[in-house]
């Protein structure tokens, strides 16, 4: 009888291994925390503690964790997926049952050395699950509700978990990734445009279970001025900073609203808005470029993978990686609502970093191990 289960073991040298890796990616990667590293160092007002040093350990460590997660074969991950899954799923319900309050929202569990955010972690483990469960459909699965229905379940679990927290920005980003999951997969776009309308539809049903805040935030995207100095405080704080850094900024450690204190959240969800206070229009395009070669260097590795989960894994999770992006930027912009989400690697907070340098080390396994073989099952 011949097993369908695959080999978890690979040819590769550890030295072959390391030379398959794209050090242009990781080089990009260290540029991106880079640039965080200076946000952080001005946020504090020219000073490494407490955020940029805090930050640079972090980044030392979770790059440590992605080269070795790089090296892992990628069929052990294809493994993983689902019990990855389910462990992500128990720590979200940890986190319902007992879980650490901060800020009128329970998200974190406290381990002592970190506050860990589980929901971090399910933007990647959903975008794994999702690989696995897509990597042998064909095109008649793509067509068959019965087959896209678990896939579907795969997202609505956590995300009734998240928005329980609540956490509605998470919740979007869970769902944005497993859209775009289902879409590389080949779901056919009238599933698409029934799932849009029905979303609309249901868009007075969501108000009406929306907590207080939330509708605040809405009504303050629509109107900041309303409310200057309430809800629209932290939005209109940030459109003036953006706006004093002209093209070529005020100067690094220079930017008067981060330093006399009226730009809030600095070192974490508006804390492009201090990059482009002190680095101006053009500092703002140069972090752009940054980023976006991230996700070019992303793409082209999908590119180069022969099989369907590591495409799939990789083209998933810098989609991802660029949703954090579109969200805070747009954000800080005033162009969507708040909803608290990170800039990722240049934001400060651990469970953010960690998990952002995992997924880029799950792309850089699938991209080494590029002409692995898995099971057709």
């Amino acid at each position: 009888m011949i097993s369908n289960a695959p080999k978890l073991s690979d040819d590769l040298t550890l030295l072959a291994k390391l030379q398959r890796l794209s050090w242009g990616f990781i080089f990009f990667i260290a540029l991106t925390a880079s640039i965080g590293f200076a946000a952080l160092y001005s946020a504090a007002g020219g000073d490494m503690d407490p955020w940029a040093s805090r930050q640079l350990t972090r980044f030392i460590v979770g790059m440590g964790g992605m080269l070795f997660i790089a090296l892992i074969d990628i069929r052990w991950w294809y493994k993983l997926a689902y019990p990855l899954y389910i462990f992500g799923f128990i720590l979200l319900v940890i986190v319902e049952l007992k879980g650490q309050i901060g800020m009128g929202a329970q998200r974190w569990i406290n381990l002592g050395f970190i506050q860990l955010q589980p929901s971090e972690a399910m933007k990647i483990v959903v975008v794994l699950a999702l690989a696995k469960y897509f990597h042998t459909a064909t095109p008649s699965d793509m067509k068959s509700l019965r087959f896209l229905l678990p896939a579907a379940f795969l997202i609505i679990a956590p995300v009734a978990l998240v928005l329980l927290q609540p956490d509605l920005g998470t919740s979007l980003m869970i769902v944005m990734a497993g859209i775009t999951m289902f879409f590389l997969s080949g779901a056919p776009i009238l599933y698409f445009i029934v799932g849009g309308v029905l979303a609309v539809a249901a868009l007075p049903v969501a108000w009406a279970f929306m907590h207080d805040y939330q509708k605040q935030r809405v009504l303050t995207f629509l109107n900041p001025e309303s409310d200057p100095l309430g809800s629209g405080y932290h939005i209109i704080q940030s459109k003036i900073a953006i706006g004093s850094g002209g093209i070529e900024g005020k100067g690094f450690l220079e930017g008067t609203q981060a330093r006399l204190n009226f730009l809030p959240e600095k070192q974490t969800d508006f804390i492009f808005t201090l990059w482009v206070e002190e680095w101006g229009f053009l500092g703002g395009m140069f972090l752009f470029a940054v980023l976006g070669t991230v996700f070019l260097f992303g793409h082209i590795m999908a590119q180069k993978i022969r099989y369907s989960f590591g495409r799939l894994l990789v083209v998933g999770l810098i989609v991802n990686f660029s949703l954090y992006v579109f969200i805070n930027t747009a954000m800080v912009m005033g162009l969507i609502p708040v909803v608290g989400a990170p800039l990722p690697m240049i934001s400060y907070g651990g469970t953010s970093m960690l998990t952002v340098l995992v997924g880029f080390g799950l792309i850089s396994s699938a991209y080494v191990h590029r002409d692995a073989k898995l099971p057709r099952m």
